[in-house]
């Protein structure tokens, strides 16, 4: 992590985060009460003891303190490891920017599943209490000041199919028995909802958008998700789960209206021909994954692989749903105006009524614009950039559904479109 003054370009300080650890920062950092807090996910290899968050000194770049997203013996949910030791546990990946409520002074950030399946899946010689796998696929609500974990909720216990929850934590006030409530509003991979009192942790409501069969009941008072025994990881087996480790949705951000409630969720229409293949632990120790997940599609599927739903997280109904042939590349974009934006993998950025789903214009790009579209004025006028270039995880992954729509990669580039006149 570097610092540069804003003026000259002048660095100010310089911190190594990982060290030699086999891990990298992927997503953006975030500030306050005078730090800079960032998450580290994995790479290809792996990192025995999983992932943490780290805040940095704003002013000299010193570390202040860390946070581990693998819970350790003695933390709560420290004995959900299957009884593994500490550095036989790995994942917890943090692959998303976090969020921060001001009033309550607490830092969201959604961690990632674990990066080894056997350790959840296979007998260890010490007996745990469980095999929940803490705090992969939770919300975990920090402290900015101490570091210190507030509270947890695990939106998917023992998750060895690779749905992560470790996307954007939306701070919102939602009716809730006719009450507002601040809520903290975040989906995995499975396209399913959670909404979580902000302050407490306390499980409000999900919502599913249908493109998943991993899950077959949710508990209305607990959100502990049921999944299907069908599809339990057995070695030597292959099991058709949908949606496939690309997602139904992932990394591309939905958009919240805050005056209407409703949701705009970028998605993918996808399964995967999962299969789990136990190791020995020297090759566990040398990283890589014990589960294979090719891409295919649905079995239902009509060739339309690309999906906006925008639903009212108030009347936990869907309002609309757009789709079409090529996957959604994009983050979602809501503005004020009632126009939402995205765009796809055959390099199309569209802008779409925000209460219809009705197509108001798309445009061709030079690649994919895999990125998070922003709006912002200027003299007077308004824009909307988008970032294009291609190579993130629904261009690549997307060929193996629709190897004619997914543009080649090309340079990075800057797009800008002006509204009006």
């Amino acid at each position: 992590m570097i610092a540069l003054d804003v003026r000259t370009g002048a660095l100010l300080w310089d911190h190594d985060v990982v060290g030699e650890d086999a891990l990298q920062l992927n997503s953006g950092p975030i500030v306050a009460k005078g730090k800079v807090i960032i998450g580290a996910a994995l790479n290809v290899a792996k990192s025995p003891g999983g992932c943490f968050i780290v805040a940095l000194d704003v002013e000299t770049g010193r570390e202040v303190w860390r946070f581990n997203t693998i819970a350790r013996p003695g933390q709560p949910g420290g004995d959900s490891w299957n009884g593994a030791p500490v550095d036989e546990r790995y994942g917890g990946g943090v692959w998303t920017s976090g969020s921060y409520d001001p009033a309550r002074n607490l830092l969201f950030f959604g961690i990632g599943n674990t990066y080894d399946t056997g350790t959840l899946l296979l007998p260890h010689p010490r007996k745990g209490e469980s095999n929940d796998g803490l705090y992969t696929a939770s919300t975990v609500a920090i402290d900015p000041d101490t570091g210190k974990l507030v509270w947890f909720y695990q939106h998917m216990n023992r998750d060895v199919w690779d749905q992560d929850w470790a996307f954007e934590q939306t701070l919102a006030s939602l009716p809730i028995d006719g009450k507002p409530r601040d809520v903290v509003i975040t989906a995995g991979k499975l396209g399913i909802f959670d909404v979580i009192d902000r302050a407490t942790g306390k499980y409000l409501f999900s919502k599913d958008l249908g493109l998943q069969n991993l899950v077959t009941a949710i508990d209305p008072v607990t959100g502990h998700k049921t999944t299907d025994p069908a599809l339990e990881p057995e070695a030597g087996k292959t099991r058709i789960v949908c949606p496939s480790t690309t997602g139904a949705r992932s990394w591309p951000a939905t958009s919240l209206d805050p005056q209407t409630h409703i949701v705009y969720v970028p998605m993918t229409e996808s399964c995967m021909q999962y299969s789990f293949t136990p190791r020995p632990p020297e090759e566990v120790a040398a990283g890589g994954v014990d589960i294979r997940y090719p891409n295919q599609a649905r079995p239902d599927s009509d060739g339309n692989f690309g999906r906006i739903q925008a639903v009212n997280l108030e009347t936990r109904q869907v309002v609309w749903t757009h789709r079409q042939r090529a996957p959604i590349a994009s983050s979602a974009l809501a503005t004020a105006g009632g126009v939402v934006f995205a765009g796809s993998t055959d390099r199309r950025f569209s802008a779409y009524d925000a209460a219809t789903g009705k197509v108001l214009w798309d445009t061709p790009l030079n690649a994919s614009p895999s990125s998070s579209p922003i709006t912002y004025t200027a003299g007077g006028a308004q824009y909307v950039a988008v970032v294009t270039g291609g190579g993130g995880a629904y261009d690549s992954d997307g060929q193996a559904l629709i190897a004619e729509g997914v543009a080649p990669a090309a340079g990075v580039t800057v797009m800008v479109y002006r509204l009006g006149k």
